[in-house]
């Protein structure tokens, strides 16, 4: 029997030693899907299709797919065949006809899709009540929330239904039900993962999120899912960044700590600021005022239209088919101009530079990640007014452009939860998530509604990797290329340049291109890759260049730049232009040499 508590690690394991085959496993965890409470799922894959699906996975492929055999819940404002995206509105379904790139990427990996999960209806929420397919509830107590929007994806992975599972996060959603559920709760970077095939709330804002039992889980989704994404303009690749082992940590003054009255989560929260301190961790407090001043902006100001903005002409057409409470917020960007718009962007870029100022000096923060849990009824009650409470401590992360990580962090006397959150810099998610494995076994919380300990650990990040811009014979699959696969280098992505490079066959024996930029030219990009190698590696395949080839920046078309190949510009006096090719393939596509 699979355990309460899935560890991917283990589960992989007995894959792997002929302990357990993925049929086996679905065999054991589908019936005790069907005996929890239903309101965690909108739709779920037919189970004799999922069968069929475990029984492809060829088990002498499992060193290959990091996912083998791992099942997985899916928010339903992602897309995922066979099954429709609700967004918890039965009159706006619609059938995909292809997955998100996040579903296909973890299926390429090996992963098997359960279905998909309920939600706070379009994303709207952070309490998980605000769905006509019923209201997921935390896994500790019937009489709470779950948390939202996000909720079907967390409850699934607390009751033990799915090894991990995606949701969204635009105010908290990928936080606060890790929380209510004992869970980790991993929001990346903005533009990580791609959100092509996700239904936004605020698509300039929302990320993909991850539940998982442990940080090394979520870190292993990451890694399957990361990458820049054609299909998504905002998706972003960027530089590692690393964190001290013993960072120091922004915490809450006392006079700045808001628990709605809650004294078991006041002191859960100084406890786990004891244990932070027990890890060598230097705590250092800030003042919270410009990030609760953020925080209120996502729904109390004119960014409230961007949701609007999402489902415009469904509110028109069908607003008698959606959440009175959702219907209310959306509505009110109607009373929101442009000019209040520019008004907001300025005030909110004014507090993003108040925050940097407040934390000057500081690795990471650590906050609660709610100030407290509502009883459903209470909810209900008061579902303007408590869900802001339930925000002010996740609000302002996107905002801000920050990654985070929900930790589950104890219990209060009556057996309900508590989390925290620790918040880095922008591509820190790594380090953040070694940082949070390190605080999740200290705190010793365990994981969803067993509250056994992962044995799986966040292992240490690698070294930062160094990236190089690749135009010619290094291209994949070209003479050159074995130059970067001998080192240790790995493909990124393939992109293009910003319109104002060209490309120049030089007269040089082997055939090689030269890339050039040109101030003021509008060309059409330049076909590139972008590998990642260790610094060592990199300084290495640079010493070995030849000329005329040297090493600067070049500027890509996801506005990153990155060391790459350029020419010595006396080589292009008698070079043939070669940018209307588009790249150094489509030439060599087009003559022999």
């Amino acid at each position: 029997m699979i355990p309460r508590m899935f560890d991917m690690s283990a589960l992989r394991h007995a894959y792997r030693r002929g302990a357990l085959t993925p049929e086996q496993m679905l065999a054991d965890l589908l019936p005790r899907i069907d005996a929890y409470d239903p309101a965690v799922w909108i739709s779920r894959v037919d189970p004799a299709a999922l069968r069929a699906e475990a029984r492809l996975l060829d088990a002498s492929r499992i060193d290959e797919l990091p996912l083998f055999g791992i099942p997985f819940a899916v928010k339903d404002n992602i897309d995922a065949l066979p099954l429709a995206t609700t967004a918890a509105c039965p009159s706006f379904a619609f059938h995909p006809t292809e997955d998100s790139t996040i579903v296909r990427k973890l299926r390429e990996a090996g992963a098997l899709m359960l279905g998909k999960t309920n939600l706070d209806q379009f994303a709207t929420g952070l309490n998980g009540t605000r769905s006509p397919y019923g209201a997921p509830r935390s896994v500790f107590s019937h009489d709470y929330i779950s948390g939202g929007s996000s909720s079907g994806s967390a409850v699934a992975v607390g009751a033990g239904l799915a090894a991990f599972s995606l949701g969204t996060d635009t105010a908290g959603s990928g936080r606060v039900p890790a929380a209510y559920n004992n869970l980790i709760g991993l929001k990346p970077t903005r533009g990580r993962i791609s959100t092509a095939g996700v239904l936004p709330a605020c698509r300039s804002i929302d990320c993909v999120s991850v539940f998982a039992n442990s940080a090394a889980d979520a870190g292993l989704v990451l890694r399957v899912a990361e990458g820049l994404d054609a299909a998504d303009s905002l998706s972003r690749i960027g530089a590692e960044i690393s964190l001290p082992v013993r960072p120091v940590v922004g915490v809450l003054a006392e006079d700045q700590r808001d628990f709605a009255g809650d004294t078991g989560y006041a002191a859960l929260y100084e406890a786990a600021l004891a244990k932070a301190q027990e890890l060598g961790w230097e705590l250092r407090t800030f003042d919270f005022t410009p990030f609760r001043q953020a925080a209120s902006l996502l729904y109390g100001a004119s960014f409230v239209a961007e949701r609007y903005q999402t489902i415009r002409t469904f509110i028109a057409s069908r607003p008698d088919a959606m959440d009175p409470t959702v219907l209310r917020i959306i509505q009110g960007a109607n009373g929101f101009s442009a000019a209040d718009a520019f008004r907001d962007i300025y005030l909110l870029q004014d507090l993003r530079a108040a925050a940097a100022h407040a934390i000057a000096g500081m690795d990471i923060v650590l906050l609660p990640t709610t100030p407290t849990i509502f009883k459903f009824d209470e909810l209900l009650a008061e579902p303007i007014t408590n869900n802001a409470t339930l925000g002010i401590y996740t609000n302002f992360v996107n905002f801000f452009d920050q990654a985070a990580v929900a930790v589950p962090a104890g219990f209060r006397a009556d057996g309900l939860p508590f989390g925290v959150t620790l918040i880095g810099p922008a591509f820190s998610d790594l380090a953040l998530l070694h940082l949070a494995d390190q605080l999740h076994v200290a705190l010793g919380a365990g994981a969803g509604v067993s509250r056994q300990m992962p044995t799986t650990r966040m292992a240490a990040p690698a070294e930062p990797l160094t990236k190089i811009v690749v135009a010619g014979a290094h291209l994949s699959g070209m003479v050159l290329n074995h130059e970067l696969t001998a080192l240790g280098a790995r493909l990124e992505c393939a992109t293009t340049t910003t319109a104002d490079y060209k490309l120049y066959a030089l007269p040089t024996t082997p055939a090689k291109p030269g890339l050039a930029r040109m101030p003021g030219f509008e060309g059409p990009g330049i076909a590139v890759e972008i590998w990642a190698m260790t610094p060592e590696s990199f300084g290495k395949f640079v010493a070995a260049l030849p000329a005329p080839m040297g090493i600067g920046k070049v500027s890509v078309a996801d506005g990153g730049e990155y060391p790459g190949f350029l020419c010595e510009a006396h080589m292009l006096q008698s070079a043939a232009d070669i940018t209307s090719y588009g790249g150094w393939r489509n030439y060599i596509a087009s003559h022999s040499f």
